[in-house]
């Protein structure tokens, strides 16, 4: 593992799409909603329902608290901007990355997120996707920090880099954050581009995702 490149990758990304350093800013309460949002879409498969999100903000706060997680971007919300669809690292949206997940189906909002679901969680997933060069099926059995089988087995995981656009890094900066059948896509994909592409092996994709996403889940002293 590229040890250098992973902890580069980190940085970058933290300083492109800072959710930790947001989350950091939320009262405790909100800070417990936001990991509620996360946790419901992947232990139940959809966000928390409103009388959810009341029991844990209040009637008073509930739109108030919604309103808040999405324009910190912390949160994915609908057109309207009244509901919550998605939570990095996981949506209700459709997306090219399924991931199967505690005996339901879920949207990962880029690669990088769908390895990062099942280290977070301690749990076994199953990532159904494409490789954007060859549109080939890519398919990743995980198991905690343990990629236990990829198809391809060279799969590769891409980041373009580019800040966030629009309302939600989600419908923009993820989207350049991809599956690749090997090497040699990965080298079709990048043009020899290295300063604004980076390509990851899966292990190094999920020590990027883990140290990316589980923080998110620590529970405040």
């Amino acid at each position: 593992m590229n040890s250098t490149l992973v902890d580069d990758a980190v940085e970058r990304l933290s300083r492109q799409l800072p959710l930790q350093t947001r989350q950091s800013a939320l009262t405790s309460v909100l800070r417990r909603l936001h990991q509620s949002v996360i946790e419901s879409l992947v232990l139940q498969g959809r966000p928390p329902s409103d009388e959810e999100i009341v029991s844990l903000v209040g009637t008073d706060q509930a739109d108030a608290a919604v309103r808040r997680l999405g324009g910190d971007d912390l949160v994915v919300l609908s057109t309207d901007r009244r509901s919550i669809v998605g939570a990095y690292p996981v949506t209700t949206e459709t997306t090219p990355h399924e991931v199967h997940v505690s005996g339901h189906l879920i949207y990962a909002m880029c690669a990088l997120d769908a390895v990062s679901v099942a280290p977070m969680f301690g749990m076994p997933v199953e990532i159904c996707s494409h490789c954007r060069v060859t549109d080939e099926f890519v398919c990743i059995k995980q198991d905690g920090e343990r990629v236990l089988e990829a198809a391809p087995a060279g799969v590769r995981v891409g980041v373009r880099w580019q800040m966030p656009s629009g309302d939600h890094a989600a419908h923009s900066m993820c989207r350049e954050m991809i599956f690749l059948r090997d090497d040699a896509a990965a080298a079709e994909w990048s043009r020899g581009d290295r300063q604004n592409h980076s390509v990851f092996t899966l292990e190094e994709a999920v020590e990027f995702g883990t140290r990316t996403f589980r923080p998110l889940l620590e529970r405040a002293n």
